[in-house]
């Protein structure tokens, strides 16, 4: 069995299983899901074209969350309503992300074979230059429109700032119910959306490029292919996506915590991608789709599980963060095999 398959049917083994023991309605799973496929499709979604240009996990899409957190910040500082806040969140986002977007590619080209360790450092350091302009910047350097969301000394914005005026306004949108279940059609149909446009891309010359530079440097340089430009993009494309990605997340939640709402977006939307059967060199729009249900149905099931098989929910809290964690070493070790001298390549 190929390590894509592998993965897929252990996690699917494990949601039944865990659905079994928690004795939890379907409906109330199935919202559950529905809701998290909402929050967290488009940033799954966001890692796929890195991959594809042969750069592996891209985990600096932190980097685009923080651009969207920027965005958000401004817009609630600056008093604006519903839809013109969110454009301007999406607007700020996007143009930071894809300066930012800039910056990591060429950091990139530069340490080749060494980018998913680079983007993880990559992430750490924005987010604490991030940290440092909105602990200490705003209210210092910057002033605040907005005195409400600063601390009671005037200097950093609070941990929590609520985002009610933006709360549901998207995904109230063609709100429709099937008994118990709430369809949120507008959103799915947001990020069934942005996966049919990466599968787009991936079908057009660009995509193809990507996919040449992904498979030999020699042979995209042989073909006069310019493989540093190549690379930026697909690193400008995944930022420019995980912007609004996590965007979408925090409209969804209805409230944003300043400091760590980006935190482990990285590592869960890469889990759940490899959940889906995806590798380090080979991703698709269908592993992302598949990861994200059997992902997070897993994170539902799990706690209740836990507390009717063990008597301990924690048991089940603590296997959720074994399962992130664990589905992106399996895969690396699978994929380490497959690509071992010697072993048959799937």
């Amino acid at each position: 069995m190929k390590p894509g398959q592998r993965v897929p049917l252990i996690f699917a083994l494990l949601s039944c299983l865990g659905f079994y023991y928690s004795d939890m309605s379907p409906s109330f799973v199935l919202n559950e899901v529905i809701t998290r496929f909402i929050r967290d499709g488009v940033m799954v979604l966001a890692l796929i074209i890195p991959i594809r240009a042969g750069m592996g996990i891209n985990f600096s899409i932190v980097v685009g969350a923080l651009c969207a957190q920027v965005g958000l910040i401004l817009a609630v500082d600056f008093g604006l309503g519903s839809l013109s806040g969110i454009l301007v969140m999406a607007l700020v986002g996007m143009a930071l992300s894809v300066v930012a977007g800039l910056v990591i590619g060429i950091c990139l080209n530069r340490v080749k074979n060494r980018e998913m360790i680079t983007t993880i450092i990559i992430g750490f350091l924005a987010t604490s230059i991030y940290q440092l302009i909105f602990m200490v910047g705003y209210g210092t350097l910057i002033t605040p429109t907005n005195p409400e969301m600063m601390l009671s000394r005037g200097i950093g914005i609070r941990n929590m700032v609520d985002l009610e005026m933006f709360r549901n306004v998207l995904d109230t949108l063609w709100l429709f119910k099937i008994g118990r279940i709430e369809i949120p059609l507008f959103m799915i149909l947001m990020v069934c959306g942005f996966a049919l446009m990466i599968k787009y891309i991936t079908m057009t010359r660009l995509g193809k490029k990507f996919q040449v530079v992904g498979e030999s440097h020699e042979k995209a340089l042989a073909l006069g292919i310019n493989v540093a430009n190549v690379r930026i993009k697909a690193i400008v494309a995944s930022t420019l996506i995980a912007c609004l990605g996590h965007l979408f997340y925090i409209l969804n939640i209805g409230m944003l915590n300043v400091y760590t709402a980006h935190m482990n977006t990285d590592i869960f939307s890469c889990a759940a991608l490899m959940a889906g059967g995806a590798t380090v060199i080979k991703a698709r729009v269908r592993h992302g789709i598949l990861g994200i249900f059997l992902f997070h149905t897993l994170f539902i099931v799990s706690p209740q599980a836990g507390q009717n098989i063990f008597g301990n929910p924690a048991l089940g809290e603590y296997f959720r963060s074994f399962v992130a964690y664990g589905t992106i070493a399996f895969a690396l070790i699978l994929n380490a095999r497959s690509l071992a001298p010697g072993s048959k390549k799937n």
